[in-house]
């Protein structure tokens, strides 16, 4: 067989490779927080092809960037009191409530339900903010069941939906 294919075909049996080459089932804890994180940034990829202004573009195209490195982070599965290789750290949390505070001076957030749908851009958006808050219920699973001691996971996911909260209303607005 040509060794070009993509397929490994060690996943048949239902198991997946964690990075530090422990396989588990597929139904585990991490690869459900893990691939949660790449759906997340597959809408993500879908609300950028859609969006028509760059700041957008750009927001978008950065945070996907950080759900990689935080997929890596998921996927690790250091020992406990080990420092991960990938981080995904608290300058991101931070970059992210900056980005929050510029959006709502631009297009303030409306004091009522928001029914997603005013535009691709922003349903979009929308569609990736309720995925982020399914990943950072994995997350959170994920640490209660004692494999994942790192609170910038939890704030930075809980902070990524608020910003994506956002970020649908700024395109909704700007994308008219």
């Amino acid at each position: 067989m040509d060794d070009a294919f993509v397929f490994s075909k060690k996943g048949d049996q239902g198991t997946t490779s964690l990075l530090n080459g422990r396989r588990v089932s597929k139904a585990s804890l991490r690869p459900e927080a893990y691939g949660t994180l790449d759906e997340a940034s597959s809408a993500l990829g879908l609300a950028r092809s859609f969006a028509q202004n760059d700041t957008v573009r750009e927001m978008i195209r950065t945070v996907q960037e950080d759900l990689l490195v935080l997929g890596a982070q998921l996927s690790e599965d250091a020992e406990p009191g080990a420092r991960c290789k990938y981080e995904i750290g608290a300058q991101r949390t931070e970059r992210i409530e900056t980005w929050i505070g510029q959006l709502q001076q631009e297009v303030p957030l409306p004091r009522r339900f928001i029914l997603p749908g005013e535009n691709r851009t922003g349903a979009s958006i929308d569609l990736a903010r309720t995925i982020v808050r399914r990943a950072e219920r994995r997350a959170m699973a994920l640490k209660e069941a004692g494999e994942l001691d790192c609170p910038d996971v939890h704030i930075y996911l809980n902070r990524l939906a608020d910003f994506l909260f956002t970020l649908a209303r700024y395109a909704d607005a700007r994308e008219k």
